[in-house]
This record gives structure tokens, C-alpha cells and sequence, in this order.
């Protein structure tokens, strides 16, 4: 059977650390059907195969079979592009190199792509977002890391191995703040992440001990980026500094990629954006002072206009329409 495109459809499968969440998307980008399980309950990868096939199979008998679907993306940590493989990432439970678009595709008898999750997002955007028509930009996620999806001249950069667009791994400041998980110093994400968003609050708190700050009121435990946001909203100085603090690192950073790239537009994504203004102002500021002439003024800096619940599914179903 001969199906149009506009009755087709794609899954897309986001797997994180914690849950996966899939969902049925058509070629505009509604999702007619959404689920999640999570990622954790299986040690090895073919019982979870198993429990997402069993999840999403009544979802594809509810839109006329399986014919109608054109085939699954996934998006997933250290998930490499051209291989179809998940390669050694340290949040999932299944270690060392696992064929995952070999087996869906097995399971499920449908052609799979997979890529890692801020790629994902990239596409996304591109099909669904706020970078529809563009063909170089930036896409910057900025939640527990920093992830981030370089586009140009229409497509990712993955590089020869299938990993470029680490970002938030770069240097920012030499021998600066350690990265537990990489054991870097100075890189963006330790920094710019929702989780370098509460070690700079820890870092003023005790830099400033008499400080009235409205952090005072939380043990050091409780502190995270959403406490520091509603002290920063209540009009709280300390916490104010610690966005405008976040923002210049974020600045100085996509300065140096805008320079690298010469994107159109660089579009931040996640949970830290909900700061708004608090992040965006004094990341433009910074970003702007540190180009060069001929880049100022230049590049775009927009929020994404995916729903955050919606995001990573549509971005994973995105590199559905891509497949041949």
C-alpha cells in the first residue's frame, strides 16, 4: 500500500537516565499519542526493548497498522548517528556499546534513526520550531547539563565519528571549576547548567557569610537553579548575581562558537530558561562584547518555541523524516 505522506507518521523515542517517553507524531508535528516508562527497570537492553514495543503497539493499531508508520528516531545520551549505536553512556544502565536502531528495527520491523538528544533537539527545531527555514544555527540545551546541535548549510555536524557538537565541554576557564562527571576544569556545562547555577549560588553564599540573601533561609542541600530563579524573582541581590554571573559565562561561550560557526541564530533550550530576562539579558551582553566587529550584531538569540514536555519527542520523530 501506497501511502501519502501527509497520512504517515514517525515515533519518536526520547530516552533519558531516568524515563523514556515516546510518542506518534504526524508530519506537522502534533502528537497524537504519548506514553513513558522508565529507563531504569531493566539491566540489559532487550527486556526494555521488549516493554516499548508492548507500550506503543496499541498506539500504532489505533491509527490503521503498521504500515502507516514511516519509522522510529530516537534520541539518547552518547547516541551516535551514522553507527545507530549507544556508546558507553554513563547515565544509562547498559554499559559499553549497544545496538539499539539494529534491535527496534528488529522488534519492530521498521527502519530506525538514533542520535544524541541535543541533536535531536536540533532537528526539531528545525522541522517544528523556532529555526524553521534557517539552515545555520546553534541549538544550546541548558538543563542538569549542556548539551548542544550544530547546524550548517541545512545539516548537523556530527564529525567523522559521529560526536561532534560537545560544547558544553569545551574550556571556558582554564583550570577553573571542576567537572565531577568529565574531571575537567572550566567547562561550560560546570558553569551554565542547572546544576552550575546552584555551585555559583554555593560559591557567593560563601564568599558573602553576612549576607541577608533569601538563600540564607535554605540549607546548602535544598539550593537548586529553581530556589535561586524564585530568590532571584523576589528580587534578591545574591541570586540576581548568580544569572548575571551564569549569563557571562554563557556569553563569553557563544561568542567563541558564533565566531567558530557564524550561525544565524543561537536558540537555548531547557529548564533554565524559564529564568527569562535573568539569563538572556546579561548572555546577549556578554556574548555581543566579546565578537569581533564583523559577527556583532549579527546572530540571533531566541528561545525555543518547542514545548519542553513536547521537545524531545517531536526532535526524535524529526530524524524520521530524514530516513530514505
Amino acid at each position: 500500500m501506497n501511502i501519502p505522506v501527509s497520512q504517515q507518521y514517525a515515533i519518536g523515542v526520547d530516552i533519558g537516565g531516568t524515563n523514556t517517553v515516546f510518542g506518534i507524531v504526524d508530519h506537522r508535528g502534533s502528537i497524537l499519542y504519548r506514553g513513558a516508562m522508565s529507563s531504569r527497570n531493566h539491566d540489559t537492553i532487550e527486556p526494555y526493548i521488549d516493554e516499548l514495543y508492548d507500550l506503543i503497539i496499541p498506539s500504532i493499531e489505533s491509527i490503521g497498522g503498521i504500515e502507516y508508520i514511516r519509522g522510529i528516531g530516537i534520541g539518547a545520551p552518547n547516541g551516535n548517528y551514522y553507527t545507530g549505536t549507544i556508546e558507553y553512556a554513563p547515565n544509562l544502565k547498559w554499559k559499553g556499546v549497544v545496538p539499539m536502531a539494529e534491535l527496534i528495527t528488529k522488534k519492530f520491523q521498521l527502519p530506525c534513526a538514533l542520535t544524541n538528544d541535543a541533536n535531536a533537539a536540533a532537528v526539531g527545531e528545525m522541522m517544528y520550531g523556532a529555526a524553521k527555514g534557517m539552515k545555520d544555527f546553534i541549538m544550546i540545551t541548558l538543563g542538569t547539563g549542556v548539551g548542544s546541535g550544530i547546524v550548517a548549510n541545512g545539516q548537523l555536524i556530527y564529525g567523522h565519528d559521529g560526536f561532534a557538537g560537545e560544547l558544553g565541554h569545551t574550556i571556558i576557564i582554564p583550570d577553573g571549576r571542576l567537572h565531577k562527571g568529565t574531571g575537567a576544569k572550566g567547562s561550560v556545562e560546570v558553569y551554565c547548567s542547572a546544576t552550575g547555577v546552584k555551585l555559583t549560588a554555593l560559591e557567593l553564599l560563601e564568599k558573602n557569610p553576612k549576607t541577608n540573601s533569601l538563600l540564607t533561609k535554605y540549607n546548602k542541600e535544598e539550593i537548586d537553579s529553581k530556589i535561586v530563579y524564585e530568590c532571584a524573582v523576589a528580587g534578591d541581590k545574591l541570586a540576581n548575581e548568580v544569572y548575571a554571573y551564569t549569563g557571562k559565562i554563557l556569553g563569553m561561550a557563544l561568542a567563541n562558537f558564533i565566531m567558530f560557526s557564524s550561525p544565524e541564530a543561537i536558540i537555548l533550550f531547557g529548564g533554565l530558561c524559564k529564568a527569562g530576562d535573568l539569563l538572556l539579558q546579561p548572555t546577549r551582553q556578554h556574548m555581543e562584547a566579546n565578537l569581533l566587529p564583523i559577527f556583532q550584531n549579527k546572530v540571533k538569540l531566541l528561545f525555543s518555541e518547542l514545548k519542553e514536555d513536547d521537545a524531545a519527542v517531536l526532535g526524535a520523530s524529526a530524524l524520521v523524516w530524514e530516513l530514505k
